[in-house]
């Protein structure tokens, strides 16, 4: 199985005759992703590697029943297309776009959720379900179907890690890239829950990073609701306080934030935390050959 995309996922894309959003979605449709349709206002009547082109997500919507939006739209736009594809009842949406500020995010995430729809992101990679489907910005080729579910606030850190796995004969069951932005859509929480629920995913990888407190009240969550093993890694154990090291939300500051904190949460929840990315599989295969 697999969390939040499969084969059968009806996927559009906003803002698919930009740089970014043409490009990707070549690849998604080279992965075989189901690409249904694209918006691009005074776009209608072209098309994208096989996708047609609409003027809105309204149009869209109507001729095409997508039941998944990416946003690959310039961040003074991208809350607005956020709120276009909600108060047109797509059910999930991905934003890739980075920069967006948290005081056009807050309204933004407020409305997803009264809308019953999901976000994920902003300034995420997207999500991938191994040979099924890929929604969004990552590599397809390093990702494998297998029983690990990925959940991660660093794209590049995710990257590093399912090759890893993959590499050492472990496939991936989703891989969800959930975004650093102070104020995203889906929590890591949100993800552990997931992944708890599917059967076939068997062990979780959570990657985490220096800033705020997601990861402590994941590890909270972990020890109340996951029976499944977990295996952790925090990025930025050397990042000196107050110093912004990559994403907006990763940054110590008042004393919180920091690596060492959420490595002990974590472990105090029975996680078992490794000090670098390559070590993952090994205590992968450990976790699931108990």
């Amino acid at each position: 199985m697999s969390i939040l995309v499969d084969r059968d996922s009806r996927v559009l894309v906003q803002g698919i005759t930009g740089r970014e959003g043409s490009f990707h979605t070549t690849q998604m449709v080279e992965y075989g992703t189901n690409i249904v349709a694209g918006v691009t206002p005074g776009g209608r009547g072209k098309s994208v590697a096989g996708a047609p082109v609409f003027d809105t997500v309204a149009e869209a919507m109507a001729e095409t029943q997508p039941n998944v939006s990416i946003i690959f739209v310039p961040a003074r736009f991208a809350p607005d297309a956020i709120y276009e594809a909600v108060d047109n009842d797509v059910p999930f949406v991905v934003c890739i776009t980075e920069g967006i500020p948290v005081a056009d995010m807050v309204p933004a995430y407020a409305h997803v959720r009264q809308r019953g729809s999901r976000l994920l992101g902003p300034n995420c990679p997207g999500l991938i379900t191994p040979g099924q489907a890929k929604v969004g910005i990552m590599p397809g080729f390093i990702h494998t179907p297998g029983p690990v579910g990925v959940v991660s606030r660093s794209g590049t850190l995710t990257y590093e890690v399912v090759d890893a796995l993959t590499r050492a004969g472990i496939g991936q069951s989703t891989a969800v890239g959930i975004g650093g932005d102070p104020v995203i859509g889906t929590s890591f929480i949100d993800v552990l829950g997931l992944f708890e629920a599917d059967p076939e995913t068997e062990a979780i990888v959570m990657i985490g990073e220096i800033g705020g407190s997601d990861e402590e009240l994941a590890a909270q969550f972990i020890q109340e609701h996951v029976t499944k093993p977990v295996v952790g890694f925090i990025a930025g154990r050397t990042a000196p306080p107050g110093k912004r090291m990559g994403h907006a939300g990763a940054i110590i500051s008042g004393g919180s934030g920091t690596a060492a904190e959420k490595m002990a949460a974590l472990e105090a929840a029975g996680v078992r935390v490794v000090d670098r990315p390559s070590a993952v599989p090994g205590a992968i295969k450990d976790a699931l050959h108990r």
